[in-house]
């Protein structure tokens, strides 16, 4: 099974050094020196991963065959693609792989049923489950804590406690500041 594990952002400097957006909870297994990945598109690959650094909190990687800054950049928004065996799992119990949450039906804390997951998406601060309800619409569910508990892979199911509005815009709250004077 393939798994999107970064995608490749700037060129840094002028040695072919490019930042990577980094999409796995195991980076250093991923994308550690020596790695083959494929990309996507399949053009601008395989790539091997010949050194990877940490610089200012972003993750630098260097490919094989790409010595200069030109180089880097026509690697720009490439995804990069490790293959992994479907029947692995994440070592921390509170991570999941994109493959394990497709499908999994989506149930409030009372049981309702809001939908099943259809994506995942990979924002920079934090990941949606792009939830298909069963009327064909859709909502986006912050992938956090706080809004979805627990995730049961035996059940088939992720729990989620919405916030009001999350599901149903009339249920909003509308949050006022400062003196209502």
């Amino acid at each position: 099974m393939q798994l999107v594990v970064a995608r490749v952002g700037r060129a840094h400097g002028i040695k072919g050094e490019v930042t990577v957006e980094v999409r796995t909870d195991e980076p250093e297994l991923r994308l550690a020196p020596g790695s083959v990945l494929a990309t996507e598109p399949a053009s601008a690959g395989p790539l091997t991963i010949e050194t990877g650094r940490v610089h200012s909190g972003r993750l630098l990687l260097r490919f094989a065959g790409v010595s200069d800054r030109t180089g880097a950049e026509a690697l720009r928004n490439v995804l990069l693609i490790a293959e992994v065996d479907p029947e692995d799992v994440p070592e921390d119990p509170e991570e999941f792989y994109d493959h394990q949450l497709i499908d999994l039906d989506v149930v409030t804390v009372d049981g309702t049923l809001v939908g099943r997951i259809a994506e995942i998406s990979h924002l920079p601060y934090q990941d949606l489950l792009i939830v298909r309800r069963p009327d064909g619409g859709e909502v986006m569910v912050p992938f956090v804590t706080e809004i979805v508990p627990e995730i049961d892979l035996t059940e088939q199911r992720a729990i989620i406690d919405p916030p009001p509005g999350l599901l149903d815009d009339g249920a909003a709250e509308v949050a006022r500041g400062g003196d209502d004077a």
